[in-house]
């Protein structure tokens, strides 16, 4: 298990001593996002915003008008939801080379509860023009979206959860709209993204060991979505099961849902329903009451096949 908190920080530092158009900036929480990688190696490239998330994302901007690659970092929560306006008005409309690093997304910040749990994150930033989202599935894979990130041109939105996450088969590699396959199967397709991805895979063990085969792949890229990919996999078995751990409403579920939406083949949407979060002694606690666990996804899979 790894970190993508620290994969975060630490990608981005590396980017950065190749780099020197990249800029940090955080919103006084710089020790939780780890963007205080930047702020040790590269002060002079490091902006501490304090607790004023819009004037973050405005200064962002300004960075990126001087031909500069900002990263700004904050709880997702946080920057989806107070700086909206400055990420829509100043980044997205002039499609400015601005990241935007939502951290402790979901469930993950589990004992500041609703306040500071990101539900609706990937909704609110693929409604946006010109937004790129992505979110990755392990640790490996975020330091490799920070790469990816720092080389696209145009505004990103990098989705990243708080705790350990178990590394996912592979070399962590990541490619800007690509669906990463996990495994073969042919009763039902489980489209993951994020946290999710890693427990899809384990519900498709236990699953397999049942003598149901279920085809995990792991979606990184909310936005664009290759609907092509998404499609073929689909095709595979005839029926999708999506997981995330964000609302049911306009995430990875009504992406794929919208792709899917003239093929017939049905869609299921895993995710948290149509409401908030809340506080807990523990980050498991709440993956269970929101059934988001393995068991869930597993238990799931059972009543669709």
């Amino acid at each position: 298990m790894s970190n993508p908190r620290e994969a975060y920080g630490k990608a981005l530092a590396e980017a950065a001593r190749k780099d020197p158009r990249i800029w940090a900036l955080d919103a006084d929480l710089c020790r939780s996002t780890m963007s205080c990688h930047m702020e040790r190696e590269f002060p002079y490239r490091y902006v501490e915003a304090g607790i004023a998330e819009p004037n973050m994302v405005g200064m962002a901007a300004g960075l990126a008008l001087c031909g500069k690659i900002p990263f700004a970092s904050t709880f997702a929560v946080f920057m989806t939801g107070r700086a909206f306006d400055q990420i829509r008005q100043s980044i997205c409309i002039p499609r400015l080379n601005v990241k935007i690093c939502g951290s402790s997304a979901g469930l993950s910040d589990y004992g500041d509860g609703s306040t500071h749990q990101s539900v609706e994150d990937i909704a609110i930033m693929r409604a946006l023009p010109n937004m790129t989202v992505l979110s990755p599935g392990d640790a490996r894979q975020t330091g490799a979206a920070v790469k990816a990130a720092a080389a696209w041109d145009g505004p990103v939105y990098l989705r990243v959860t708080r705790g350990e996450l178990d590394d996912l088969p592979g070399d962590g590699s990541f490619e800007i709209g690509r669906v990463y396959p996990l495994t073969e199967g042919r009763d039902i397709t489980i489209l993951a993204t994020g946290s999710m991805a890693g427990r899809a895979l384990c519900a498709a063990r236990i699953l397999q060991e049942a003598g149901i085969s279920a085809l995990v792949a792991n979606v990184p890229t909310i936005k664009p979505l290759d609907a092509a990919a998404i499609h073929a996999l689909a095709a595979r078995t005839g029926r999708v099961l999506t997981c995330e751990e964000h609302s049911v409403i306009g995430g990875l579920g009504s992406a794929v849902a919208e792709a899917l939406a003239t093929s017939g083949i049905p869609v299921h949407i895993m995710g948290i329903e149509d409401t908030f979060g809340m506080s807990s002694n523990s980050e498991l606690a709440l993956l269970e009451k929101y059934r988001l666990t393995w068991q869930s996804i597993a238990e799931k899979v059972r009543t669709l096949v």
